[in-house]
C-alpha cells in the first residue's frame, strides 16, 4: 500500500482539513485532485531537490514522491547560496521549484544511494547545519523514517514552526498526518506573526527553538500576548538556558514547557522531561538506545540514517553514534551542558561558554550572547564574547565586566566583549 492510499484510509471520514495554509485549506480528500506538476519523468531512485516550504504543493509533491520510490532532498530558500553545493554533494537529478521541474545531468554513482534503488526504497536527504565545518549530507531509508509513526499517539493543533528542511520539521509533518491532526502552516517566523497565527488558528502546541524563546521573551509579548490557546510550548535543535526557561515557566504557569532531542542522523526521539521547567530528561522510543560514557552521550537507533553522502561514517562497529553532547546525569536523567568541540582550555583549566552565556544573560539589557574560544600564546586560550542589547538599551560595558568579574572565576572572564547582533541562522539557532 502506497502512502497516500494509507493515509487517504486513515483520513476517509474525516471532515477538517490537515493543513491551514494562508493560500488554502487542504482536506486529504483532495489531495490527489490537487496536484498539477507533471513528474512522471522523475523515476524509481532518482534524487530529487525539492525547494518549498510547508504549504499545499511542496507537501502532496513530497507525499508523490515517495511513492515514486524518489529520494527526497527537502530545502528552502533560504539556503539558497549553498544549493548548488547541496545538489552537488548528493548526486541530484532534479530540481523542483515553483511548480517547475528542471533535470540536472548527473552520471555519478553512490553506493549508499544505489543501495536504496536496488532495494525500491524512497530515501530522505538532510543536511547538518554545518557550524564546524561544510554541512554532511544525510541520507535516511525514508521507509525507517515513516515506520515509527505506525503507533498511534495523540496529537493536537500544531504550528509547524521547524522548517522544510529540519527533521524535525519533518517529524511534526507525519507525527500529525499519521494521527489526524492539523498543521496550521506560518506566514513568516518572526515572534509578533507566529504568535497571531497562533491565536488567529487555536494552535495547541508551539514548536520552537531556545532563541526563538529567547527572542519571544524578550519582546514584551510574554505573558499578555500569548494565546491562551497555547498547551504545550516545545523546544530543541540546541542548548537551552535555565535562566530563560525559569522565567518562561513563570510568566505562563500553564504552558506545558517540553524539551526535545534529536539530530539529523537519527530523526527526533522520544523525550520525558524531568519536570516543565527542568533540562534534564530521558530519552528512548521504539528502536532507541542511549548510553553515557565518559560524560558523552552515545545513541543507538534502527531508525538512523544509511550513513553520510559526503564524509565518513560517525557510528563505531557496534552502531552507537557519538553525539559529542556533554552530559550531567543525575538520579537517571541527564542535561546537555554542551558540545565537546565548544570546550573551552584556558591554562589546563576546562569550561564550557555555557557557564559565561548563563551569567551575561542574567545582566539588564543583554537579550542575547555567544560565548566562544580564541587562540591565545600563553594561556593556549581565552574567552571572547558577544552580546547583543535588548532593543537597542545600551549596556554599560565599565559595569558589566565589573558584574562577571563577581559572578566567574577568573580564567573564565572574556578577554574581549563585543557589542553586535548574535548572528541567528534561518532555522532559528545562533551560527
Amino acid at each position: 500500500m502506497s502512502i497516500i492510499e494509507e493515509l487517504e484510509k486513515k483520513w476517509k471520514n474525516v471532515q477538517y482539513p490537515f493543513l491551514i495554509h494562508s493560500s488554502k485549506n487542504l482536506y486529504f480528500k483532495d489531495i490527489n485532485k490537487e496536484i498539477k506538476l507533471d513528474i512522471s519523468r522523475i523515476k524509481q531512485g532518482d534524487v530529487v531537490a525539492l525547494i518549498g516550504d510547508f504549504n499545499p504543493i511542496s507537501i502532496l509533491i513530497l507525499l508523490k514522491l515517495i511513492d515514486l520510490g524518489a529520494i527526497i532532498m527537502p530545502l528552502t530558500k533560504d539556503t539558497r547560496e549553498q544549493h548548488e553545493y547541496f545538489f552537488s554533494s548528493s548526486n541530484v537529478n532534479w530540481v523542483i521549484e515553483n511548480e517547475k521541474i528542471n533535470n540536472i545531468s548527473n552520471n555519478m554513482v553512490h553506493p549508499l544511494i544505489e543501495k536504496l534503488r536496488v532495494n525500491k526504497k524512497p530515501g530522505l536527504i538532510v543536511f547538518s547545519t554545518g557550524t564546524t565545518g561544510k554541512p554532511k549530507a544525510i541520507l535516511h531509508d525514508f521507509s525507517l523514517v515513516l515506520k515509527k509513526f505506525e503507533t498511534p499517539r495523540p496529537t493536537l493543533r500544531t504550528i509547524n514552526f521547524l522548517l522544510f528542511d529540519h527533521m524535525g520539521g519533518i517529524n511534526t509533518l507525519f507525527h500529525t498526518l499519521f494521527n489526524k491532526g492539523v498543521i496550521i502552516a506560518p506566514e513568516k517566523r518572526n515572534v509578533a506573526s507566529i504568535l497571531d497565527t497562533c491565536k488567529k488558528y487555536k494552535v495547541e502546541v508551539l514548536p520552537t527553538t531556545p532563541t526563538f524563546l529567547r527572542m519571544m521573551l524578550i519582546s514584551g509579548y510574554v505573558p499578555l500576548k500569548i494565546p491562551k490557546c497555547i498547551k504545550i510550548i516545545t523546544y530543541g535543535t540546541e542548548r537551552m538556558d535555565q535562566t530563560t526557561l525559569n522565567e518562561l515557566c513563570k510568566l505562563l504557569p500553564n504552558v506545558d514547557f517540553r524539551q526535545t532531542f534529536g539530530m539529523s542522523e537519527i530523526g527526533v526521539v522520544r523525550v520525558k522531561s524531568k519536570a516543565r521547567n527542568s533540562l534534564y530528561m530521558k530519552i528512548g522510543g521504539e528502536g532507541i538506545k542511549s548510553k553515557i560514557k565518559n560524560d558523552i552521550l552515545y545513541i543507538k537507533s534502527t531508525s538512523g540514517m544509511l550513513g553520510y553522502l559526503n564524509s565518513n561514517s560517525p557510528f563505531d562497529k557496534d552502531g552507537w553514534m557519538n553525539t559529542n553532547d556533554i552530559v550531567e546525569e543525575k538520579n537517571g536523567f541527564f542535561k546537555i551542558i554542551g558540545r565537546k568541540n565548544e570546550v573551552i582550555n584556558t591554562g589546563g583549566l576546562k569550561f564550557m561558554p555555557a557557564e559565561i552565556e548563563i551569567v551575561a544573560l542574567s545582566y539588564p539589557n543583554v537579550s542575547l550572547c555567544k560565548a566562544y574560544a580564541r587562540s591565545n600564546p600563553i594561556t593556549g586560550q581565552h574567552v571572547e564574547l558577544i552580546i547583543q542589547e535588548i532593543n537597542n538599551k545600551s549596556v554599560d560595558l565599565i559595569e558589566f565586566k565589573k558584574f562577571l568579574k563577581m559572578k566567574l572565576s577568573s580564567h573564565m572572564i572574556p578577554k574581549r566583549i563585543i557589542i553586535d547582533k548574535v548572528k541567528i541562522g534561518h532555522r532559528y539557532k545562533r551560527s
